[in-house]
């Protein structure tokens, strides 16, 4: 559907043997708990694609909007194309904020863990948005591929899964939440 230019596949360890000195973590039985603590670091990552890709449709949709003329004015001035804009603006600059802090908190070595899984949350969810109102913004333009509205859009789509679904942020950070009161 989107991220053409990103390769994937399926890989399958069948009746496959790891020797002792490849395992994950040193230490046989702890790769998964391993292999979790690179997820801040990754859930950090797509969130600061997605805020950098609806900073992008935002300025995308605020030229477009700026230079597409109906009824003989810009459509920026129209006060439901504004909503759309500043929405977007809110959300996108709301997002890149927990991302900064969040970082400074894990170059900090700080447990980021809640942090980070709200930031990949939040910010999947926000550039969704984004898209989508860029979309509309152009009109049938967001539709067409001379844009490029349309392949954000299809690829916006994509972060709401990378790093764990919305839903896994979602038991992430309540699980976290309820581990706190112990």
């Amino acid at each position: 559907m989107g991220q053409k230019g990103s390769h994937t596949s399926d890989v399958i360890f069948d009746n496959c043997e790891v020797p002792f000195d490849a395992l994950l973590g040193e230490v046989e039985g702890q790769g998964f708990r391993t292999a979790m603590k690179v997820l801040d670091r990754g859930r950090l990552h797509i969130s600061s694609i997605c805020v950098a890709m609806a900073e992008r449709l935002i300025d995308d949709s605020l030229r477009y909007a700026a230079e597409r003329k109906q009824f003989g004015q810009p459509i920026a001035e129209f006060q439901l194309v504004q909503a759309m804009l500043a929405d977007s603006k809110a959300e996108a600059y709301a997002a890149r904020c927990m991302v900064l802090e969040t970082a400074r908190q894990k170059d900090a070595e700080m447990d980021v863990s809640t942090e980070a899984a709200c930031c990949k949350m939040f910010a999947s969810e926000m550039v969704g948005r984004v898209a989508d109102r860029a979309v509309q913004i152009h009109g049938g333009a967001g539709y067409m591929e001379e844009y490029g509205i349309e392949r954000f859009y299809r690829d916006a789509r994509l972060f709401r899964i990378y790093e764990g679904t919305t839903q896994i942020q979602q038991l992430v950070i309540a699980r976290n939440m309820l581990k706190s009161l112990s």
